[in-house]
């Protein structure tokens, strides 16, 4: 069976693109997500691995929509594994029933984890250059200087 899974990483995101890609390549479950990449604690996603059998496919629309963090991509392959399952990314042309696609999935998530921690620089950066400059970032305090 093949079993989709959606995530975006806001509330004011939708999944609607990835629902419909997943619709067309014949998934007859889908599970929908909204969370960050980044983190682990996502309950559809732990649902839909404790549910996975043999013969089993997981397919995403795009890689970095299952996770942007390496070790967990990684830890997920290893539980589909586990299960006899397969996975496949629509978007990257993945395919981890054959040993290229094994191979192609590593280096992609690689990739995606390597584009995260960029981000993760930049925002820094752009913090850093912001306080340099005087602005400091955060909400207000509840009392004025005068107040305290």
């Amino acid at each position: 069976m093949f079993i989709g899974y959606a995530r975006v990483s806001t509330n004011d995101q939708e999944t609607a693109t990835q629902v419909a890609a997943l619709e067309v390549s014949g998934c007859e479950r889908i599970y929908q997500e909204k969370a960050s990449g980044g983190r682990w604690d996502r309950p559809e996603l732990h649902s839909l691995l404790g549910q996975l059998r043999k013969g089993d496919v997981l397919v995403v629309w795009k890689l970095d929509r299952l996770s942007r963090s390496l070790r967990d991509v990684l830890t997920i392959m290893e539980r589909l594994s586990e299960a006899g399952a397969g996975f496949r990314s629509l978007t990257e042309a993945i395919d981890t029933t054959t040993p290229a696609g094994r191979m192609m999935m590593q280096m992609v998530g690689a990739f995606a984890e390597f584009e995260r921690a960029m981000l993760r620089e930049r925002t820094k950066a752009g913090l850093d250059s912001a306080r340099q400059e005087g602005r400091i970032g955060g909400r207000r305090p509840k009392l004025s200087p005068q107040q305290q």
